[in-house]
């Protein structure tokens, strides 16, 4: 990220913000430096106000408790994922994509229906079962690179390369092309986020061209000659007789490539640090395994790749009591809502064995993260691989850096030094 821009934004914020506190005794600025590295202080007290925080900021509702979280993501009917429904800033329209190239992040019913049931296809249980023994031979292969392991990153070594060749294989993006999937996945994740500049934006546009000519080919020859991807069986999907366009295909590939690798990246990398800031639950976790797939979902939950969602309001309604008026923006705090106490014993107290963990972070309702299991697999397998190879963890070097993110939440970098099992 240019990091001058970083700073203006920064420096702005401050600005919107600095009534907000004398008014309501809370400052929401995810872009202050300390709200980076720890949010939870601040979510906090969103969820301790009497009533529903309001954003300059971010021009919308903050809904911070899970209870209300939970009801607007179930609640597709009154609660619109397209942003040209809310009441848009001159900047926000600026920053809208062209309709037609819409994924399904920003679609709602009866498009986002339709191709969700063609998408859906292709990502059925038994397809993502049948690929831990590549991903593990995958993550093995990874781990054995790792020249030093008394000094190495663990996002650069494996949170990062991971994903991407899982999703590249996937699609059937040849070994040599991965370093370009990566640098396009990098440059539109900064689409997500409100704050992204012009400059990321017209790169990531650039970034977005790149990623249509390479496939619109390969499109083509899958639909003549299919073999045995998910790029194939996108192609020849079909439910009711409708078929995926190019276009749509497209914007589904874009989807993919951003959301089968940063959200995955950032549940390695936070879920690591979160292990290594308990070491007590760390050493559970050493002693019984079995609690692996409980410690991935309290992992998801404890520090969220995903910390915020947006939604508009169709029609005058009302969550739990608080009244909203049509075109209202609505921000989904879900990093707040997954450290609720009304929902979660101990909240901010990480316990890899918590029997129940009803999360926000893989979504709710219609827009329930398509590829759950899938980031479910690669994140489990990563945490017991790493476990299995080195039979002690530790952080190397200063406190690690997160990035900057109303969205997303990762670190910038993980330095460990671990000795092998």
């Amino acid at each position: 990220m240019d990091r001058l821009g970083e700073t203006v934004r920064s420096v702005l914020a401050r600005v919107v913000v600095s009534g907000e506190r004398r008014r309501t005794g809370v400052a929401y600025n995810p872009l202050s430096a300390d709200m980076v590295q720890n949010p939870y202080p601040v979510y906090a007290a969103l969820r301790a106000r009497p009533t529903v925080h309001r954003s300059r900021l971010m021009n919308a509702w903050l809904f911070a408790r899970h209870a209300d979280a939970d009801a607007i993501l179930r609640d597709h009917r009154n609660f619109a994922n397209d942003p040209r429904l809310g009441t848009l800033t001159r900047r926000q329209q600026a920053m809208l994509p062209p309709a037609d190239e819409y994924t399904l992040l920003f679609l709602d019913p009866p498009d986002h229906k339709r191709l969700r049931a063609l998408v859906s296809k292709a990502f059925t249980s038994r397809a993502v079962d049948a690929m831990e023994p590549r991903i593990r031979a995958i993550a093995a292969a990874l781990l054995d690179d790792i020249d030093d392991a008394s000094g190495f990153d663990l996002l650069a070594a494996v949170a990062q390369p991971l994903p991407i060749i899982v999703v590249a294989e996937m699609l059937g993006v040849p070994a040599e092309d991965r370093d370009r999937f990566k640098l396009w996945s990098v440059q539109r994740a900064r689409l997500l986020e409100p704050t992204v500049s012009r400059r990321e934006r017209a790169i990531a546009q650039e970034a977005s061209r790149e990623f249509d000519a390479y496939f619109r080919a390969i499109i083509a020859e899958r639909r003549n000659a299919p073999r045995d991807d998910i790029l194939s069986a996108l192609a020849h999907a079909e439910d009711g007789g409708e078929r995926l366009s190019e276009r749509e295909m497209l914007n589904i590939l874009r989807l993919l490539l951003v959301a089968g690798n940063e959200t995955t990246t950032n549940l390695i990398g936070n879920g690591m640090l979160a292990l290594l800031d308990n070491p007590d639950q760390l050493f559970r976790l050493r002693d019984d395994p079995g609690l692996m797939p409980a410690a991935v979902e309290e992992l998801l939950r404890y520090d969220s790749p995903v910390q915020t969602t947006f939604r508009r309001v169709r029609a005058d309604c009302a969550v739990n009591g608080f009244e909203l008026r049509a075109r209202d923006n609505i921000a989904v705090v879900v990093g707040a809502a997954n450290r609720d106490p009304d929902v979660f014993d101990e909240p901010d107290r990480l316990d890899v064995g918590r029997a129940v963990c009803p999360h926000l972070s893989l979504g709710r309702g219609i827009h329930h993260c398509l590829g759950a299991p899938l980031a479910r697999l690669e994140g489990r397998i990563a945490f017991e691989m790493l476990l299995e190879r080195f039979a002690r963890i530790d952080l190397l070097g200063s406190r690690p850096k997160y990035r900057n993110g109303i969205v997303l939440r990762g670190l910038r970098s993980l330095p460990l030094s671990c000795t092998r099992a």
